[in-house]
């Protein structure tokens, strides 16, 4: 009985781990605001409600799979019946589990999107996560079982497999299906503006408004490209601005989609639009005609509804993104955690070197061109910058002689692991310059813009390389770099860049 006594742990699951998964999981629902636009409150509701029966539907299967194993499995290896105790282990087992399961479905991108699916994408992605999470728990937890016959492994993965699969499918088609039946009779949908006024606009205008079941557009308006004294689109929607006030109107009107349906004469403005658009947290399509001008991914998935095309600027696969982003809420704690002897070092040494504050605050543009306040230790004199902004230099007299040593060693930016756990910056990702500086560099270099796409990071593939921008003229040269990582980012760019500047702290080549 200690043998199946022993082999009975693994159900019981961890404290430590319950607690680190509750940690994750707030972050998922609460502070995970990048993950989703638009009407917030409806999609916390709504990712709440697939959270809540995924957790119970994983905690009943295994519930059941644990007595699968006690009323089935067990008295066939002991010869006798065994007794099924609902124990403290048992319980925690049956709470904790459940979070890896939840877990495992965010990486793989069920939690995005949530009012964007059908029930045969969720049929689907159920499936697959499923049946690789069924896989990793029986390699892990199940193949070292003491069983009758190799035929007793094929009955527990398929119980677990079906226990799991069927509890966890159908409510989220219950939940789905509602949905979507919201959605089609215009009940729930996501404001849509289009940018286009002329025939080609009108006819999707009239092609949505004609679908037997709404395909989820509330359309605010249009904005015209190039000005004219009537707009086709005028006799049905409102015009609400010129292309010039794009950005304005947008956030007046609070929208999710962009409809872009140009006439062939816009066409040149292509380029200019989708560039604006992909700063702002919105999702683009397109009618078809424009596909071979349209920049980034397109993909089409409707059949029956208005044949739109979307535009995705997805710069690594959902599940990399996700790791990423636990990556840099796992690696900030241990920073901040496992440095506080270096941080209380350099508080003192700041105190010390001249009078003024611990820390140095200063606003920076992030991701989508969102304000933010940076901070870092506190590496010059007290009002340093007195006579405007202004770029430090290799030998600036501004910078204290501690200063000198914290920026060497890039020492100063030990704080900015505070904003990461905020959710303004990464731990990879191009340098947040100030917007007076922004201002400068896209009068040289428009495609500057495109660092917007993504979040602001502690190191980058430019800084790496050059170090810190004296000039705007090194600050550019250093911009091609951080193109280059965008175009190219993942996982392992990210490990290579990190490794390159922990190899850079500890040569002192910061400056």
């Amino acid at each position: 009985m200690e043998k199946g006594e022993r082999k009975n742990r693994w159900r019981s699951g961890d404290g430590g781990f319950f607690i680190l998964s509750c940690n994750f999981l707030r972050s998922i629902l609460v502070n995970r605001v990048d993950l989703f636009s638009g009407m917030e409150k409806n999609h916390t509701r709504q990712r709440f409600k697939y959270l809540v029966t995924d957790y119970l539907a994983a905690s009943a299967a295994w519930v059941l799979f644990y007595l699968y194993r006690k009323l089935n499995v067990e008295p066939q290896i002991f010869g006798y019946d065994v007794p099924v105790n609902l124990d403290v282990r048992f319980w925690l087992g049956a709470t904790a589990m459940p979070f890896a399961w939840l877990i495992l479905y965010y990486f793989t991108g069920f939690y995005k999107n949530i009012f964007r699916r059908s029930r045969l994408d969720d049929f689907l992605r159920t499936f697959l996560s499923v049946l690789f999470g069924v896989v990793v728990i029986f390699f892990l937890l199940i193949l070292d079982d003491v069983i009758p016959d190799y035929t007793h492994y094929y009955n527990l993965f398929f119980t677990l497999f079906l226990l799991q699969f069927t509890l966890t499918l159908i409510p989220r088609l219950l939940i789905t299906n509602n949905t979507v039946s919201k959605v089609h009779s215009r009940k729930l949908g996501y404001n849509t503006i289009f940018i286009g006024s002329n025939e080609n606009a009108r006819e999707v205008y009239l092609d949505l408004q004609q679908e037997k079941h709404a395909s989820g557009h509330f359309i605010q308006g249009f904005v015209n490209v190039h000005f004219k004294e009537h707009y086709q689109l005028q006799d049905h929607i409102t015009h609400l601005g010129g292309l010039e006030q794009l950005e304005l109107v947008m956030d007046q009107n609070n929208v999710e989609e962009v409809i872009i349906a140009l006439e062939p004469s816009e066409h040149q403005e292509i380029g200019n639009i989708i560039n604006r658009l992909s700063l702002q947290d919105v999702r683009i399509t397109a009618i078809p005609s424009m596909t071979d001008i349209l920049a980034g991914r397109v993909k089409s998935t409707t059949i029956f509804e208005t044949p739109l095309l979307e535009v995705s600027h997805e710069l690594m696969p959902i599940w990399q993104a996700n790791v990423k982003q636990l990556l840099d809420l796992v690696l900030a704690s241990m920073a901040i955690i496992l440095l506080l002897p270096l941080e209380i070092f350099l508080m003192v040494g700041v105190k010390l070197s001249s009078p003024g504050p611990l820390f140095y605050k200063q606003e920076r543009i992030g991701r989508f061109g969102k304000p933010f306040m940076i901070y870092k230790f506190r590496s010059m004199y007290h009002n340093a910058e007195t006579n405007g902004p202004e770029l430090s230099t290799k030998n600036d007299p501004r910078v204290t002689r501690f200063g000198q040593f914290m920026r060497k060693h890039r020492l100063d930016e030990i704080p900015n692991f505070i904003n990461v756990l905020k959710g303004d910056m990464s731990l990879v990702g191009p340098r947040p310059e100030r917007k007076y500086y922004i201002d400068r560099i896209t009068e040289d270099a428009p495609h500057y813009v495109h660092l917007q796409k993504v979040k602001p990071g502690i190191t980058s593939w430019g800084q790496v390389k050059y170090g810190y921008a004296e000039n705007v003229e090194q600050m550019i040269r250093r911009l091609r770099y951080d193109i280059l990582y965008i175009e190219n980012m993942s996982l392992f760019v990210d490990l290579k860049i990190l490794f390159y500047t922990v190899v850079t702290i500890f040569r002192g080549s910061g400056v």
